[in-house]
């Protein structure tokens, strides 16, 4: 069974999730590498009361093998109290787990928590396995909502 632990995004077990995200990203993002824009999370975004990041455990796994945050966005007329999923990654070693439906299950319950009225997301519509998983799971596409240059797709869902 799958766990998830409150993480700062400065811890060394973050840290190379994220690197190991952001590389991973880069070497599949249309453009190549270098058309790729690199954005470590600020500390202050997952820190209380402005969002959460976690990592994912699994007991026949050493070491955290997935993460993910919330933080809140600005809210509009349109959005009165989202909260934006960010940083979403598993390991391949981990993949085909459901790790990946846990850990935005675990994001949209935190975020339903502290009072979000539902997520926003983006995403490049060269992650597929995103797009479908995001879509099963009720999430629709809406227009932008960020500048993010890495981001093709934004997507909702009510919580």
């Amino acid at each position: 069974m799958v766990s998830f632990r409150d993480t700062a995004v400065t811890d060394p077990e973050a840290q190379s999730l994220l690197a190991e995200y952001f590389e991973a990203r880069a070497q599949d993002f249309p453009g190549g590498p270098a058309a790729y824009v690199t954005r470590f999370p600020s500390p202050a975004d997952f820190e209380a009361g402005h969002g959460q990041f976690v990592t994912a455990h699994l007991d026949s796994f050493e070491g955290a093998i997935g993460c993910g945050g919330i933080r809140t966005v600005d809210a509009s007329p349109h959005r009165p109290r989202p909260a934006e999923v960010k940083h979403l990654w598993v390991q391949p070693r981990a993949r085909g787990l459901g790790i990946g439906r846990a850990l935005v299950a675990e994001l949209e319950r935190r975020a339903s928590d502290a009072g979000a009225t539902h997520l926003v997301l983006d995403t490049n519509a060269s992650q597929i396995e995103a797009e479908s998983l995001y879509r099963s799971m009720g999430f629709v596409e809406i227009e932008p909502y960020n500048d993010n240059p890495n981001a093709s797709l934004w997507f909702s869902k009510p919580l």
